[in-house]
């Protein structure tokens, strides 16, 4: 693993941090902020997307005929840095960019690339996923939204869950079952479902963080158009297994770690500069140790995701491998947020804009957030078995 950047990796490099030094709003992270108000919120983030696309910089490593750069998985990683160093605004559509997108790439037909793939790397249309059911969401192969073909339509019945961003959403792509006799792996298809179709209702679902980035989508008589399915009928698992890799690879990870590093960092500040008892915490030799682990568990995130960019780079394709990276940044992330609200005791629990609150309340937010970090994208126990299963060749 060479960690040697080429000449044309450094200048990529250098244009975009003079990019997002002119882009990013006038005392970013300092004075200027994301609006507190969700909704607005997520109009910025759209806005940001947008822009980013304005600038040349959105979906860069997909092929140049359709809108990309044909960056190379190493530009990929730069640019996913660059963004965390600056935290940059996350995007709105990221399930269209990083999930719809590189799936319709991967599957679609030609006439599915041309229809939606513009359209997803200029944030005109923003996507939601339809994987997770009430009774099935670790366990995806359960699922039980039928498609019903009647002529040139499919008609979609039934339940998904944990939708992020349907309310903002034009477009979803959806894992249903279209053969309810066959092995529930096999009688699956991926559809693409406009959101605007009569039959669809959405219901938010208020989180532990106060957030309502998760809904319930109900589909009741949906009319889909047949063109509307990717690859062929009954082979779903397959396409779906394509966006799951995406969605548990280093690409996502990486850039969660700079992330997960800022975090770390300014934990250590409030460390240093938070007096108890009449000594800093960060004297404390369990504190240290505490830190220490965060500190090391990190960087360990950063390698896991470098060598499997490596491999990719080698030729290698994706594979359960990617089940490794999810399941350890997720439980390394929850231990770093525990360690935090450990260390800070007292004064942990207490919201901003209590003058009392450590950090700004920031570490409690996260806290929470993090409780979900080993549910979606596969729970823990999926991910356990996957590497048991095709990685060890552990019985099943």
């Amino acid at each position: 693993m060479d960690f040697n950047y080429t000449p044309e990796e450094v200048q990529f490099r250098k244009d975009l941090r003079q990019w997002l030094e002119n882009a990013l709003p006038e005392g970013w992270g300092e004075t200027a902020f994301e609006p507190e108000d969700e909704d607005e919120r997520a109009m910025f983030r759209l806005d940001w997307e947008r822009k980013l696309h304005s600038g040349g910089w959105s979906g860069i490593n997909w092929p140049k005929e359709y809108g990309g750069r044909g960056a190379t998985l190493i530009e990929r990683a730069i640019f996913a840095e660059e963004m965390a160093r600056v935290r940059a605004p996350e995007g709105l559509n990221i399930i269209g960019h990083n999930l719809a997108g590189t799936t319709i790439l991967r599957h679609g037909s030609e006439a599915q690339k041309k229809r939606f793939l513009p359209k997803i790397i200029s944030s005109e249309e923003v996507w939601c996923q339809g994987f997770s059911e009430p009774n099935a969401g670790s366990d995806l192969a359960s699922v039980r939204t039928r498609a019903e073909r009647r002529g040139d339509k499919f008609i979609v019945n039934g339940q998904k869950i944990w939708t992020s961003y349907a309310q903002y959403s034009q477009w979803c792509f959806a894992l249903v079952r279209t053969d309810p006799d066959a092995p529930k792996h096999k009688g699956l298809s991926f559809l693409l479902i406009d959101m605007s179709t009569p039959g669809i209702s959405i219901r938010p679902l208020r989180q532990i963080s106060g957030e309502c980035e998760f809904n319930e989508t109900f589909f009741d008589d949906v009319e889909v158009p047949v063109e509307n399915i990717v690859g062929d009928i009954n082979d779903g698992w397959r396409i779906a297994m394509t966006t799951l890799a995406y969605e548990r690879g280093p690409e996502d990870a990486l850039g969660r770690q700079i992330r997960f590093k800022q975090e770390l960092d300014k934990l250590i500040e409030t460390t240093i500069t938070t007096v108890r008892g009449g000594a800093r915490l960060v004297d404390d030799p369990i504190v240290r140790q505490r830190l220490a682990r965060s500190i090391t568990e990190v960087e360990i995130m950063r390698l896991n995701a470098v060598r499997t960019f490596s491999k990719y780079l080698n030729g290698e394709e994706r594979g359960p491998d990617a089940s490794i990276i999810k399941l350890y940044w997720s439980h390394a992330a929850q231990r770093m947020y525990e360690a935090a609200m450990d260390i800070l005791g007292p004064t942990a629990p207490i919201d901003a804009p209590d003058p009392l609150s450590a950090a700004g309340g920031r570490f409690q937010l996260s806290y929470l957030q993090s409780k979900a970090f080993t549910i979606y994208s596969g729970s823990s126990e999926i991910q356990r078995n996957i590497i048991g299963e095709r990685m060890l060749g552990l019985p099943r």
